[in-house]
């Protein structure tokens, strides 16, 4: 590396760079995938971190936004926690680690760090695009995580939750999933952090969801106040699959959660919903980007945001309808709450339209509490602050109230009112 480039680095892309040049001998990979390995970290010396001169981060200024890269995660020193719905099958990954022995039901499951190895693992290790800076940090770190194939016409009587257990330290993690036909499955990706030491997280999941397959997949993020997460999730639907994909932001102080979409087979249906409870000084961005390919299929996208103190929130949406996708009904609606005058969220919603017969449309509001609804709640005795707390809870509540499973649904209501006891 020349000097000229080492003065341009930040403090936290050069911790990066000095991580990888110290864990390169450690990190699992036959041949093809440690040249996948080297040519990732090289864009990042060569390009940096982004700015907010990339269009797609634009209102998240990684660079500048991620100021310190804590050291690698140490030996694992926790244990799973407790599911979110009692009775789930739990897969843990403690501090990048997971369990060699895991298994639930027919399901198929390895390690992915055995796919690295032999170099299966290369196709898919790659960033999607040159402005992937998640897809490029956690290809060029992940060491393990699960994979798991879901065998045609099964059906899960109970949620499968994956824990991914942070305690500190840098941890990057893959989750490839191969659904198969004729599924019925509810899946929870639960991100949490148990000790109050900083962490930096990637994750990606990788998920194809089979002809026919009816599947709710559950991201929770609960990640510490000094915790940086950057998550992506990767799905392709078949011909008329249908997803429900839920995601919560509940935790961490800086937070980049992406989401690619290929709605790829005729008849497929998409149901996006999001809540982010945002509080302190935290920065969290959502961003999706969903491709329509075919025709006949649908999506709708709800998100609801609640920002408090001096939060910034993040929601860009993007809707490509391919010239091929007759037919395609698509709607994205963003609502946010500003719960103070120093709160802040920015929306960008956006529609490419390549198709003349379809129906697509998209909506962004942002207030406060309706004050006419607090002075009923108040004129009933209830005092302002628990009055507050009630509205705000519906707000949200109603996105978790359209999941089918009454279990589901009372523990992420539980995980809500926590986070808002807490933080209102």
């Amino acid at each position: 590396m020349n000097m000229q480039t080492t003065t341009r680095l930040t403090a936290a892309e050069a911790a990066l760079i000095e991580a990888f040049n110290n864990e390169i001998g450690e990190l699992p990979g036959d041949g093809a995938v440690i040249a996948i390995r080297d040519r990732l970290l090289d864009d990042l010396k060569t390009s940096g971190l982004p700015t907010r001169r990339v269009e797609a981060w634009h209102y998240t200024d990684l660079k500048t936004l991620l100021r310190a890269v804590p050291a690698q995660a140490g030996d694992a020193g926790s244990d799973a926690r407790d599911p979110l719905v009692e009775g789930s099958a739990v897969l843990s990954v403690i501090q990048g680690r997971p369990d060699h022995r895991a298994r639930a039901g027919d399901l198929a499951i390895s390690c992915y760090a055995d796919q690295l190895s032999d170099g299966s693992a290369a196709d898919r290790l790659g960033a999607l695009d040159k402005d992937d800076a998640v897809g490029r940090i956690n290809g060029s770190f992940v060491r393990d995580g699960y994979v798991i194939d879901v065998p045609t016409e099964t059906v899960l009587d109970e949620p499968l939750e994956i824990q991914f257990v942070h305690a500190g330290g840098q941890t990057h993690t893959r989750l490839p999933v191969s659904i198969g036909a004729a599924v019925q499955a509810t899946v929870i990706e639960r991100h949490l952090s148990v000790t109050a030491d900083a962490a930096l997280v990637s994750h990606v999941s990788d998920v194809t969801v089979g002809e026919g397959s009816e599947v709710t997949w559950i991201i929770l993020q609960q990640q510490g106040a000094d915790d940086t997460h950057l998550g992506q999730i990767r799905v392709e639907l078949a011909a008329n699959a249908k997803l429900k994909l839920f995601v919560i932001n509940a935790g961490g102080q800086l937070v980049r959660q992406e989401l690619h979409i290929k709605v790829a087979g005729e008849g497929a249906d998409l149901t996006l919903r999001g809540i982010n409870l945002l509080g302190a000084e935290t920065h969290t961005d959502v961003t999706m980007v969903l491709g329509h390919n075919v025709p006949h299929t649908g999506s709708t996208e709800i998100i609801r945001n609640v920002v408090f103190d001096r939060a910034k929130g993040v929601f860009q949406g993007m809707i490509r309808v391919a010239p091929d996708a007759q037919k395609t009904d698509a709607k994205m609606a963003c609502n946010t709450l500003l719960m103070s005058d120093d709160a802040e969220f920015s929306v960008k919603p956006e529609l490419e339209i390549f198709a003349d017969d379809v129906q697509c449309g998209h909506g962004a509001t942002v207030a406060d509490i309706d004050h006419n609804h607090l002075y009923y709640l108040m004129a009933r005795g209830i005092p302002e602050n628990k009055a507050r707390a009630m509205l705000v809870n519906a707000f949200v509540a109603e996105i978790v109230e359209e999941l089918e499973d009454e279990a589901l649904v009372e523990a992420l209501e539980g995980v809500i009112s926590a986070w808002l006891e807490k933080h209102a």
